[in-house]
């Protein structure tokens, strides 16, 4: 999709994580924003690189979870994929990387975030519904940001 076509809403990891996890302090607000947003009609979006983040936590332990079998996760991932729009990454994207991370000084773990906003930017997806908006504080002047 071209640059200004779409709009929405991208899921963070983090919100599709807490969605899953019913032991989570996060569960029911993440599944209540998901659901308030679908209710309004609003396009969801993930991308591939939220995939497999998801993917890679929820397949090792966490502090309210056991390991998720791969048989789960699998049907979990399918289920995204019908549920939401998936912004895939390619040339655009990295163009959008290499553009915003060229001014300042950002690196490691850091760098999955500001690809985050990029497959935001090269998609034209405004609104970024996330449980860790000081991630991603520094490209507020870029999207919005709207806290779990």
């Amino acid at each position: 999709m071209a640059t200004g076509a779409a709009s929405g809403v991208f899921l963070d990891t983090n919100v599709l994580v807490y969605s899953a996890v019913a032991a989570s302090p996060f569960n029911l607000a993440a599944r209540n924003a998901i659901a308030n947003h679908e209710a309004a009609g609003t396009q969801l979006w993930i991308s591939r690189q939220v995939v497999r983040e998801y993917l890679a936590v929820l397949s090792r332990p966490q502090a309210m979870s056991a390991p998720q079998p791969l048989p789960i996760l699998i049907s979990d991932v399918q289920h995204f994929q019908s549920r939401f729009l998936v912004a895939e990454d390619g040339p655009n994207v990295t163009a959008e990387l290499l553009r915003i991370i060229a001014p300042i000084s950002i690196g490691g773990k850091r760098i999955h975030d500001a690809n985050i906003v990029a497959t935001m930017l090269a998609h034209g997806i405004s609104m970024l519904l996330t449980n860790n908006p000081h991630d991603f504080g520094g490209f507020s002047n870029l999207i919005d940001i709207e806290p779990l």
